[in-house]
């Protein structure tokens, strides 16, 4: 047995020792869901990825990064949700609306970093473009509908019937189609809707819409963008010119999209991300707006579905497929 006076000389030194020695930083952990895999809504996924590796927080050096998609469907990213908060990481990011919702619903206290949500208010992640004062912050892709209906004019000038198909459980698709709605009248245009509530029904939906619209228009719908090529064949087919607002669905098809790049949006994410890890409280950090938007336009898929487009157009485009 140790005898007593030894023990306190002992308890000193070790004391001194767990002074002396410098404390394990705790290995940080980032998981991230998306409603669905497809370019753009990949691209943020990488993009934040990449934000974090420029900033030194690698899985190399103890980072803890995981990724989930819940392949279109709700109740799946219902069950993501609640995996992630089991997990206890350090930050969620949640891609695209649907996975956002699903996140705020399953946790109130681990940060969550929203982004591509179009209308994060409609959606009910927070109450306004202000800090939060919740766990909840994030990036959005809103556009400026005005723009949108500017390209559209610019792509097919005698449009009298704009055909969008979309996801009307889609709470951001769902604010597009009434804002355009309420919009496009001013402009001379009225709008024509066709329901996909999955994305199979892409094809169908678009295939109603021949023979009643001049054009049609998609906004960040990720059934729509999931299905792009079903879409892309009736263009084709019937020659009804499709512009987007996605600049990925350009190389897809699309005559023409004025849209976030969405591997920029990416970055602009996992900079909310950083800060966090960092120390940041989300309920401090307003929501953002994507920053910049680029004009991309096809000029092979502009003959396919029967338009020209003007010297002005193609020359401010910051990419042209030919």
């Amino acid at each position: 047995m140790i005898q007593l006076k030894l023990v306190r000389p002992l308890l000193g030194a070790l004391l001194s020792l767990c002074v002396a020695m410098p404390v394990a930083t705790q290995a940080q952990s980032v998981a991230v869901t998306s409603i669905v895999e497809h370019p753009a809504l990949d691209s943020i996924k990488d993009g934040v990825k990449a934000a974090l590796e420029e900033a030194g927080f690698t899985e190399e050096k103890g980072l803890k990064w995981q990724f989930q998609t819940a392949q279109g469907n709700t109740a799946i990213a219902a069950q993501i949700a609640r995996k992630f908060v089991g997990d206890r990481p350090d930050v969620i990011v949640a891609i695209a609306t649907p996975s956002a919702q699903a996140v705020v619903a399953a946790t109130r206290d681990i940060p969550v970093v929203y982004s591509a949500v179009t209308d994060p208010v409609a959606a009910q992640l927070v109450e306004s473009f202000e800090p939060s004062g919740s766990n909840v912050t994030g990036v959005s892709d809103m556009l400026d509908l005005e723009r949108q209906i500017e390209l559209i004019r610019a792509v097919v000038p005698n449009a009298k019937t704009v055909g969008m198909v979309y996801n009307p459980g889609e709470a951001n698709s769902a604010v597009v189609v009434k804002q355009m709605r309420e919009m496009l009248p001013e402009y001379g245009m009225t709008l024509m809707e066709a329901s996909a509530p999955r994305t199979v029904d892409v094809g169908a939906a678009a295939r109603s819409l021949i023979g009643n619209v001049d054009v049609i228009y998609t906004n960040t719908d990720n059934n729509v963008v999931s299905a792009y090529e079903a879409l892309v064949k009736v263009g084709n087919d019937a020659q009804i010119p499709l512009v987007a607002s996605d600049p990925d669905s350009v190389k897809r098809g699309a005559v023409a999209a004025l849209g976030v790049n969405y591997y920029d949006l990416g970055l602009q994410t996992g900079a909310m991300v950083i800060d966090i890890l960092k120390g940041a409280e989300p309920g401090e950090m307003p929501s953002q707006l994507s920053e910049g938007l680029e004009l991309h336009v096809n000029l092979q898929a502009a003959t396919k579905q029967g338009v020209t487009l003007s010297n002005d157009l193609i020359d401010s485009a910051a990419n042209v497929i030919r």
